[in-house]
């Protein structure tokens, strides 16, 4: 059996006390941050967590360890791959998350690295004055001359597209230009608690989320409620509001005076009574004023009529007079009859 330094045996220890120590253990990536950003952040943590980095042999094995009394643990073991740290923290998996995430900072590119997003370098001035830089710049694409004194970028330029890597003089000349296109912190993969494992794609919830699913519910199921007429406390007031509209509906549609239809239905039998006064031709200034403000409420067709229709309302206006007496008498009939 080959032999074990007996630092590595501590350190492996001393990883398992600190995960069965606390309720919550997580992997986070610390790729790309510098040793002074690791230490500020785990000065953050000091308190409610601590934070360990070593090899991920090392990592692997202490949580091996620990899972054989922390059951479910073992599935915080995929997300053990390169440059990544443990913290074992008292903070429930989505603080811990939201904690970690406000520490992701814009930083520099380095040779090598792939773009995250579409690097451009838009148009106009640039900080520099003439000089030999200008030729730096057009060497690495950028369509550069001067202008007034500065050097300026004469169209906007794409230099390195997304998923592609940076040269070397491409990341120097970026944070020249202003451009930090990275984004670094520790970016928390996976936590476990409770014996489940939580991962990025369910921790990275955006504030208000649960909020505005828990208001849709409310909302949605006193819709139903109300729907199918099931009482509750908060649906009575709209079930009974509803019953009344409804009621109201009736009663005005059968013509049944109640002291709360009567005003509609007096309303329906003057609209009714306009109606036959204007299909009999009935002459009284009363009705002609009522007859001339109800005309001048409804508006008027801009296209003038066809001879075809002219001929058709010819044709139809004697029917057309007695049907409007037929339907006015069937309506009076409807609500005094």
């Amino acid at each position: 059996m080959a032999h074990v330094a007996a630092w590595k045996k501590d350190l492996v220890n001393k990883l398992v006390e600190g995960m069965l120590e606390y309720p919550v253990v997580a992997v986070v990536d610390v790729h790309g941050i510098a040793g002074q950003q690791i230490q500020g952040m785990r000065a953050q943590l000091r308190g409610h967590a601590y934070l360990k980095m070593t090899k991920n042999k090392l990592m692997f094995l202490a949580i091996q360890e620990a899972a054989k009394k922390k059951p479910g643990l073992e599935g915080l073991l995929d997300a053990v791959h390169g440059q990544c740290a443990l913290i074992a923290t008292d903070k429930d998996p989505f603080k811990l998350f939201k904690q970690l995430d406000a520490t992701m900072t814009a930083a520099p590119a380095k040779a090598g690295q792939d773009a995250p997003i579409d690097i451009v370098v838009p148009k106009g001035p640039t900080p520099f004055g003439p000089g030999p830089i200008i030729g730096e710049l057009q060497k690495i694409g950028l369509p550069a001359s001067i202008d007034a004194g500065k050097i300026v970028i004469k169209k906007e330029t794409t230099l390195v597209k997304q998923g592609e890597p940076i040269s070397g003089p491409v990341a120097v000349m970026l944070p020249k230009l202003g451009i930090l296109p990275m984004i670094v912190g520790m970016d928390l993969r996976a936590a476990y608690e409770d014996g489940v494992v939580y991962h990025r794609d369910v921790l990275a919830i955006p504030d208000g989320y649960y909020n505005g699913m828990f208001a849709a519910a409310i909302y949605n199921a006193r819709a139903l409620a109300i729907d199918i007429a099931y009482v509750t406390d908060q649906t009575i007031g709209a079930l009974v509001a509803k019953a009344y509209r409804e009621a109201m509906a009736l009663s005005v549609e059968a013509a049944i005076p109640t002291k709360d239809s009567i005003g509609a239905l007096m309303a329906r039998a003057d609209r009714q009574m306009l109606a036959i006064a204007s299909a009999a031709g009935y002459q009284d200034e009363r009705i002609t004023a009522r007859l001339n403000a109800a005309a001048a409420s409804v508006p008027t067709a801009t296209a003038e009529p066809s001879k075809a229709d002219e001929k058709g309302d010819e044709n139809s206006e004697e029917i057309s007079e007695q049907e409007a007496e037929d339907n006015a008498a069937s309506g009076m009939f409807s609500l005094f009859g």
